[in-house]
């Protein structure tokens, strides 16, 4: 399955001078994706765990004339276009910054740069970020029902109205958006799936490039985050319920972020005087792993948002964010998507379409001028109908709001 970041990120490799970064969970598609790069652009792929790559790229720091990889790449060699390289799991070669920052400096001319990492590839340096001005960074989401079902349009902020794929949304509900469960859809081959990448993030990932020094306690916190789900996270619960000290929960926590496991969505408290404004919720980037079936959809719909405001920021198309709405008095809706720090979409998520529209959704409307404020339904079929043109409040089918984001 040809994901809709191929062709966009070729594009890029090929008109853009920076090197280009792409960062995901562990098995959402990226060795597959640099792949496809690679071979459509006749270029030379090295993935780090190799152990023979592993001895080009070290081979090639200081010699920088008559390394094996260079002469490989072929950047020596006149050519119509630059010579393309992609490195894959880079990030675990701990001096791996400043020797793509060696390559861009002395070969910007002659080689296009593609590095892929199942960790961030977002972080700066102490002292400073050496890679300034060097590369753009993109972030690989698993499966969404938009990119299951139709054609995506590179520059378009809400993509064109489009039916969705009749047994997509049911798949993803039960198998996740990540690529190899999801295609095979077997609920015996997704049981020993789940089970295997969970102990490789933990106990390889993880264990091989930090210092944890109970790495099984680790694992029980990202038990623990799984049954979580949508609800705040309370450091001081987790503390306990692990034995560790609070400061060690916001670590690990943190560590489990940026190797894609969970990600923590903030309160909007700009504007809401009553506004709680410390306390994240907690989502986890494969939500078939979220039991409870509420729960499940909500952070469904917390993936497909957070895949949209990653791709809208990284592809140049604004400055998007992700948050929650929650005040002192209780007054609660699940989403708010921001545009340039200014609030934008809000979205609430329901099971069925019998439920009332949230009134919660009038009144942060009115406090905060939100253009949109939608109420996503799970149960609902399909509409062909655009949910952003309304102003107010609305009901949409799930299939009708997900079919306009990427």
């Amino acid at each position: 399955m040809e994901r809709f970041y191929t062709d966009i990120l070729q594009n890029e490799l090929l008109t853009q001078r920076q090197m280009l970064f792409v960062s995901g969970p562990r098995q959402v598609g990226k060795t597959t994706l640099a792949k496809a790069i690679v071979e459509q652009q006749h270029g030379q792929y090295y993935n780090w765990d190799n152990r023979q790559h592993r001895q080009w790229i070290l081979q090639s720091v200081s010699n920088t004339t008559d390394a094996e990889l260079l002469n490989q790449i072929g950047v020596h060699e006149l050519r119509e276009q630059r010579a393309l390289v992609a490195f894959d799991e880079l990030h675990k070669y701990k001096d791996w910054k400043n020797y793509l920052k060696g390559l861009f400096d002395l070969y910007e001319q002659q080689l296009a740069v593609l590095a892929t990492g199942s960790a961030r590839m977002d972080i700066f340096r102490k002292g400073g970020d050496s890679l300034m001005g060097r590369y753009f960074h993109y972030r690989m989401h698993p499966l969404s029902l938009r990119e299951i079902s139709a054609p995506h349009t590179a520059g378009q902020l809400l993509q064109d109205l489009q039916r969705p794929d009749s047994s997509a949304l049911e798949q993803l509900r039960n198998f996740g958006g990540f690529p190899e469960p999801f295609l095979k859809a077997d609920t015996r081959f997704y049981n020993r799936w789940q089970q295997l990448r969970q102990q490789q993030l933990i106990f390889e990932d993880i264990r091989d490039t930090n210092t944890v020094q109970d790495i099984a306690h680790l694992d029980v916190l990202a038990t623990l985050l799984r049954e979580q789900s949508g609800q705040v996270v309370r450091y001081s619960t987790l503390a306990n319920q692990i034995n560790v000290s609070v400061d060690t929960i916001r670590r690990w926590i943190t560590l489990l972020e940026s190797f894609y496991y969970a990600f923590r969505v903030t309160p909007w408290f700009q504007n809401l005087a009553s506004a709680l404004r410390k306390e994240p919720k907690i989502y986890l980037w494969d939500w078939s792993q979220v039991k409870d079936t509420g729960a499940r959809h909500e952070n469904l719909i917390a993936s497909h948002l957070l895949k949209a405001v990653h791709w809208w920021t990284d592809h140049g198309l604004g400055d998007y964010q992700l948050h929650y709405l929650r005040t002192k008095d209780q007054k609660e809706v699940d989403f708010l998507v921001s545009r340039n720090n200014q609030p934008w979409l809000l979205v609430e998520v329901k099971s069925s379409p019998s439920q009332p529209i949230n009134k919660n959704l009038h009144w942060f409307q009115e406090q905060l001028g939100a253009e949109h404020a939608l109420q996503v339904v799970m149960d609902m079929p399909y509409v062909e109908a655009d949910c952003f043109a309304a102003g107010k409040p609305v009901k949409v089918p799930v299939e009708t709001f997900l079919m306009r984001l990427v």
